[in-house]
């Protein structure tokens, strides 16, 4: 048994501690957030993920889990101090870093023994070092024998429980290898490929990472709105595609584009760091570029079927979260698009089965529905934006009935296009080859 800190109880701090401790360690979570700390001593967790209060609650009743405020307390014995807090975009999409740092100076007063600094946060190339560095800044002559470990992680949310304990590979970079032997040693049961590197390669592949897979979403999106002006279907293309073994299917869906809390950030981060160290990141640039322009479409499939002006149009989006099995609604497709939508004067009704309390607070403006067929209600169009499962098997005769005029943007492809299409429906999905005229209102 280790015993680990992990500072930080967002999205990775708190599954990356939770899951330490499933695996036998006793780990405190610390955070400065007050009211967020006492939700988790009471169970109460401030995210959702699939399975992740069951866990929390076992390792709590097993001795093993604790949840504070307090660094002294939280890093007594630690052996491994995780820093896992956020580095969200500055102004020019730089990482801000202000969180990292206090979090590394926190520990350079407080400890007093040996312990490994392990930066789990997504960072810049170069931030071990410059953590480092800070921790001997602030110790002075009161030398501290640490040592820093680059471990990237690599969590999808919705189903971040099963990435950690099932990992592809894990990522471990430092200048001294004994100490990232020493954090391997906390992955060893998992059985997963383990990369030792320097500190500034495992910093770099994290962000090359997420770049390439952000590069296959925005590339296959291209394509598909290519395939809507040819006439062909980006579903086959991508099937097709994704037989060779070069290519490969994953991240291959056409839809609205990437969002969440890494890839959007981590984009731009690498694009930032080139453009400072004079490279010229024009595929990135490309690959930002194309995952906005998703989003505009939407409008202007709108505006085609809908006239030109959507002024006091009423405007259903299923969907709030930026992808299934989260309440996660940073840089959610949704949220651009509800933007778009309210600047040319729609009206917006909409429903997400998890993300409604977090739409209340960063879209005041739109009404919040109970369920599916209240949001359907009236409406001139609805507008796919997230996949949940429930949105699979919805009833569409009923949803026909309650709809004002029946229009369908499916933006993740779900539906039977055939089939709405024959039951009435103006339909367009991603890269269908679609060809739609004006849409009938059914009062008139």
């Amino acid at each position: 048994m280790s015993d680990i800190c992990v500072i930080g109880t967002g999205y990775v701090g708190l599954v990356t501690g939770v899951c330490f401790a499933d695996l036998g360690n006793r780990v405190y979570c610390l955070d400065i957030n007050k009211e967020r700390i006492n939700k988790l001593q009471q169970n109460v967790m401030p995210i959702y993920e699939p399975g992740l209060d069951e866990i929390v609650e076992r390792n709590v009743k097993a001795g093993r889990l604790f949840f504070t405020t307090i660094y002294s307390e939280a890093l007594k014995n630690a052996e491994f101090a995780f820093i896992a807090v956020g580095t969200p975009s500055g102004v020019d999409g730089e990482a801000d870093l202000q969180y990292v740092r206090n979090a590394t100076e926190k520990i350079a007063e407080v400890v007093d023994h040996a312990v490994i600094v392990v930066n789990k946060s997504t960072v810049p190339v170069g931030t071990g070092d410059w953590v480092a560095e800070i921790i001997s800044k602030k110790r002075g002559e009161r030398k501290l024998d640490f040592s820093v470990v680059s471990n990237p992680e690599f969590l999808r949310e919705g189903s971040a429980i099963s990435d950690f304990m099932n990992p592809d590979r894990v990522v471990l970079g430092s200048l001294e290898k004994a100490a990232a032997e020493k954090v391997a040693t906390l992955y060893a049961s998992l059985r997963a490929p383990i990369l030792i590197t320097d500190l500034r390669t495992a910093e770099m592949i994290k962000y090359a990472s997420n770049a390439f897979l952000a590069t296959r979403i925005s590339f296959i999106n291209e394509i598909a709105n290519i395939c809507d002006e040819l006439g062909a279907d980006v579903r086959e293309v991508a099937d097709g595609m994704g037989l060779d073994k070069r290519i490969g299917r994953s991240f291959l869906d056409a839809g609205l584009g990437w969002g969440g809390s890494c890839f959007p950030k981590d984009v731009k981060a690498l694009a930032h760091m080139a453009v400072l160290h004079n490279t010229q990141p024009q595929l990135l640039q490309a690959v930002m570029d194309i995952n906005r322009n998703q989003r505009r479409r939407v409008v202007y499939h709108l505006r085609k079927v809908l006239g030109n002006s959507l002024s006091d149009k009423v405007i259903g989006i299923l969907g709030l979260s930026f992808k299934p099995n989260t309440d996660d609604m940073r840089e959610a497709p949704a949220v651009e698009i509800i933007h778009l939508l309210e600047n040319e004067g729609a009206k917006i009704q909409a429903y997400d089965p998890q993300a409604s309390e977090n739409a209340r607070k960063e879209l005041p403006g739109i009404i919040l529905c109970d369920d599916p067929y209240k949001m359907a209600e009236g409406a001139d169009a609805l507008v796919l934006a997230t996949e949940w499962n429930e949105f699979k098997q919805l009833d569409f005769e009923r949803i026909y009935r309650l709809m004002r005029t029946p229009v369908l943007v499916d933006g993740r492809n779900l539906w039977d296009s055939a089939r709405l299409r024959k039951m009435g429906f103006t339909y367009f999905g991603v890269g269908q080859g679609n060809h739609a005229g004006r849409a009938a209102n059914k009062e008139g």
